[in-house]
């Protein structure tokens, strides 16, 4: 070969172009999550406000009455506390913010903006998953540690959770509103709309499955309810209201959350796949 021919560049690795692709989609989908400012402060709202009354209020209670009134904190404060910030409250914020994600370009307008790059619609809906995900479990971290503070700077002479249970903790925290986020964003990308997504989830998550769990006489088909296969990983005891009613082995828990994903994930891509731009 002579000095003057040119080489011939190496062809470019498919796999490291998708993957630049990718993380440029999920970029672009979670800095829109992110500049949603009503979504982001009512979901910190949701993740923080509760859990700081919440021992704001017990400790009042203890410093006023201690007989009657235990400390605030402690493993008993941190056991209610990881109930409202991961079955009840941390739910609501990740059903505004997968909502969000999944309708949020219909919404703006700019869906068929998207199309036109060429990119795949396939694509396009997964990339808004991910970026749910990150935006949820920062907003659950966050609340993760209001937990933590509260649980120590209130826990007086009572015992505290272990490291490994906070870290447990942790897991089932990120678990249980993770699967409730990406349950969103699928059925907001079928319906296209946050408000009929919020409604009917939230509709479903704080009034029909407290009812559909605590009727016995559907047996075996409570085991269906989302948040009861979730409450099946919970690290601590949970009783009462959206604590774990239905008992069930950890087999059946996996494949009642891996088929509300599939379902509605799936339904969410065929919505996106096929719907007009």
């Amino acid at each position: 070969m002579s000095a003057t021919e040119s080489v011939p560049p190496a062809p470019a690795r498919p796999g490291g172009s998708l993957t630049t692709v990718a993380a440029q989609m999920f970029g672009a989908d979670f800095l829109k999550l992110r500049r949603k400012l009503s979504t982001v402060i009512w979901s910190l709202v949701l993740a923080l406000a509760p859990l700081a009354i919440f021992f704001v209020v017990r400790a009042i209670q203890h410093s006023s009455t201690p007989a009657e009134h235990p400390p605030a904190g402690g493993l008993d404060g941190f056991s209610d506390g990881l109930r409202l910030l991961a079955l009840f409250m941390g739910p609501l914020a990740a059903i505004l913010i997968g909502a969000e994600a999944g309708a949020g370009d219909h919404a703006a307008g700019v869906f068929r903006d998207l199309v036109v790059t060429g990119r795949s619609r396939l694509a396009l809906f997964a990339a808004r998953v991910p970026a749910a995900l990150a935006l949820c479990w920062s907003v659950m971290l966050g609340g993760f540690a209001l937990l933590l503070i509260g649980t120590f700077v209130f826990a007086s002479n009572m015992p505290t959770p272990s490291g490994t249970l906070i870290l447990e903790a942790i897991g089932f925290t990120l678990l249980a509103t993770g699967v409730v986020c990406t349950v969103a964003v699928g059925l907001a990308s079928l319906t296209t709309s946050r408000p009929a997504t919020i409604t009917a989830l939230i509709g479903w998550q704080l009034v029909a499955s407290p009812l559909i769990a605590n009727i016995e006489s559907l047996g075996g088909a409570r085991d269906a309810v989302l948040s009861q296969s979730l409450a099946h990983f919970s690290p601590v005891a949970l009783h009462g209201h959206m604590g774990s009613v239905v008992s069930m082995g950890a087999a059946t828990a996996i494949l009642v959350a891996a088929l509300w994903l599939a379902v509605f994930l799936g339904l969410g891509a065929w919505r996106t796949r096929t719907m007009d731009a």
